[in-house]
């Protein structure tokens, strides 16, 4: 699974690379970033809820050390290191307002990238970006329409991901009883407390599609309402992925649980 994260942000990379003016391809690398693991550097083994990862100065910057694979870190140095797998979400979120930067595979001459403090920040605050709740009620679905392939891939990447959060997503264009138009994606038998991390991705893939002043609605629905056949008839439909198996009681990777992020110090 890992190497497959590193394989995604690796294409992500190369494309913007590729068009370094293009503003959507820069925000998919950030998505995948922010979405991918990755393997810190540390100084020491990391405590209970608290690591210290290695800082190095670059150009009067200090910047914090990240690969996108352990095969990758252990790469840059010739005795083992301790490191830490964090999402890089979970690292943007930590190191943001430091001042500090994010060295991405540095000293491995594949993917490279620096993340400068600003984009950091950006990062960050993007990705805490709360969607708003509205009510209305729909009176009339239709077939998608008009969206563009960036926002049809944010959210290919996005739901592959939610394995076990649902059984299935519908995209539809819909109208409602106050005369508002838009498009809604609805997620059919959502597992019990997915829904806030649902609608999150489903945000996020809004965000990072590129996609200026977009609006797409979110919806919650058990599988035996009426109202899904009607939406099914007309629905982009996408089916999430079966969950992927766990070990049972295994301990979770320091920084795994949203509730208790590590503290990078």
């Amino acid at each position: 699974m890992a190497e497959v994260a590193s394989k995604g942000l690796d294409a992500a990379f190369a494309a913007m690379m590729a068009k370094p003016e293009d503003d959507s391809a820069r925000l998919r690398y950030y998505a995948r970033l922010a979405d991918g693991m990755l393997y810190l550097m540390l100084e020491q083994e990391a405590d209970v809820g608290a690591v210290q990862p290695v800082m190095v100065d670059i150009d009067d910057v200090q910047v914090v050390l990240a690969y996108s694979s352990e095969e990758r870190l252990a790469a840059t140095t010739d005795t083992p290191v301790p490191y830490a797998e964090l999402p890089g979400r979970v690292i943007a979120a930590q190191l943001a307002g430091q001042g500090v930067a994010l060295g991405i595979n540095l000293g491995t001459g594949e993917g490279e990238f620096l993340v400068p403090p600003e984009a950091l920040d950006w990062l960050a605050q993007t990705l805490e970006n709360k969607p708003q709740d509205v009510s209305a009620r729909p009176v009339a679905f239709d077939a998608p329409r008009g969206l563009p392939d960036s926002l049809m891939q944010a959210l290919d990447a996005k739901l592959a991901r939610a394995g076990g959060l649902a059984q299935t997503a519908m995209l539809v264009a819909v109208r409602y009883d106050d005369g508002r138009q838009g498009h809604m994606l609805a997620f059919i038998g959502a597992a019990p407390g997915a829904e806030p991390a649902l609608t999150r991705a489903a945000s996020e893939a809004l965000t990072f599609s590129g996609v200026e002043a977009g609006e797409m609605d979110v919806t919650f629905l058990a599988s035996d309402l009426p109202v899904v056949e009607r939406m099914a008839r007309v629905a982009l439909r996408f089916d999430l992925p079966e969950p992927a198996a766990s070990a049972p009681n295994a301990p979770a990777a320091p920084g795994m649980d949203p509730s208790k992020p590590p503290n990078l110090r």
